[in-house]
């Protein structure tokens, strides 16, 4: 069906049940034994549970001849999210569609977070429609999958906690760049605050059923950007109470983003209790006014760029190039003995392109050399204040010895 980050993706029959199921291989199971392992740890942790809003995991099985691992799951009829958004895009309204959809994901993430799990690979392709059962009720079709990146941290008493499985394969991170929060570029850990970040993402992606910033490639220059406050642009039906949540979510300091509970309460009373009801209903009218004239919609956006990824992979060497500018960018005052100020930039040793540098990493490379130089030069100029009064006392010293 497809290929994700860590294997094949197929569609199978299981033969017991005669039901249709995903198997997900894992090739060269070896290479990727720890993120087996978090696989494995996660479906322990659910298998046991009833969560409605994530996808039902079978077991594990062994592709003798190859040795590799496969893990079984629930089929989900409709795809992905991003799937489902391109094909129904004109009939996903405001008022209805799009509130119910985010208030199943955010009950979905909710029931992770309460669970002290935290996805770390949240985006629209890890999110699954499912409409095979007839039985179930409409409020429990979208689900999230893929936790096999996912940290458990379990809290003991109230000051400590221990984090279970901390460490991806080989220490290695992975994900998909524009979902990624951007403190994590700069060496922090992950954290439910960057799975927020992701669902902000999610959020845009519903107003549009594109993928973010699908039109240019993904590189350490995209994330420069992101790094100095870019996000995508809104568009012109979106609400305005939408909106400010939207952009809470993606908020560069990640104590300023609000808590999925929150999140899903506010979903809740938009979609149930009508609350901004005049806000969307008013917003599905400019949305239908722009399709109508073709500017928005799946089939009028950009093409996407032949290097723009959407599937989980490795990140560790452009993140550890981010956070080591981050820490290294600095400069240095020397004073010499004719008074001449130098001042070495870590660009040399680093190769860094300084134009394709964030804004925030100038203006405080550039910060810490005023402030260094200011220091330098109050310390010259009180020398020489202190040097000055010396001299003059000397020559007072002399002119009395003089006069007596």
């Amino acid at each position: 069906m497809s290929e994700g980050g860590f294997g094949i993706i197929y569609q199978a029959i299981w033969l017991v049940n005669n039901e249709t199921v995903i198997l997900k291989i894992f090739e060269n199971s070896n290479n990727y034994s720890k993120y087996f392992i978090n696989e494995l740890k996660s479906f322990q942790h659910y298998s046991g549970l009833d969560h409605e809003y994530i996808i039902k995991y079978y077991g594990f099985t062994k592709e003798l001849e190859l040795n590799d691992y496969i893990l079984v799951m629930k089929y989900a009829s409709e795809g992905d999210l991003h799937k489902y958004l391109r094909n129904n895009f004109t009939k996903i309204t405001w008022n209805k569609q799009k509130l119910h959809i985010l208030w199943q994901i955010s009950k979905g993430l909710e029931t992770i977070h309460n669970k002290n799990f935290i996805h770390r690979d949240f985006h629209s392709g890890n999110i699954l429609f499912d409409y095979s059962s007839k039985e179930e009720c409409l409020d429990k079709q979208w689900k999230i999958t893929d936790l096999g990146l996912s940290h458990i941290y379990i809290y003991i008493y109230i000051y400590i906690y221990i984090a279970v499985n901390n460490q991806s394969s080989n220490n290695e991170i992975y994900g998909v760049i524009p979902y990624i929060a951007p403190e994590i570029f700069k060496g922090a850990e992950f954290s439910k605050e960057a799975d927020i970040y992701s669902f902000g993402m999610i959020m845009w992606e519903l107003t549009t059923s594109c993928k973010p910033f699908d039109d240019v490639k993904h590189d350490i220059h995209l994330i420069y950007k992101f790094l100095d406050g870019k996000r995508p642009e809104i568009t012109k039906d979106t609400p305005q109470c939408y909106a400010n949540l939207m952009k809470s979510c993606w908020d560069h300091d990640p104590k300023k983003r609000p808590s999925i509970k929150k999140i899903r309460n506010t979903f809740g009373g938009w979609f149930f209790r009508n609350k901004c009801k005049a806000e969307f209903d008013q917003a599905e009218a400019i949305r239908m006014t722009l399709i109508n004239s073709k500017k928005i919609g799946p089939e009028f956006s950009e093409k996407r760029h032949s290097e723009a990824i959407y599937t989980s992979r490795p990140l560790s060497a452009l993140i550890s190039k981010c956070s080591s500018i981050y820490s290294s960018l600095s400069f240095s005052c020397d004073d010499e003995q004719d008074h001449n100020y130098k001042y070495i930039s870590k660009e040399q040793e680093l190769d860094i392109d300084l134009k394709s540098l964030p804004s925030q990493i100038l203006s405080s490379a550039i910060k810490n050399f005023s402030t260094s130089l200011k220091k330098r030069s109050n310390e010259v100029f009180l020398n020489a204040e202190i040097r000055g009064n010396y001299v003059g006392k000397r020559l007072r010293l002399a002119n009395d010895r003089q006069n007596k």
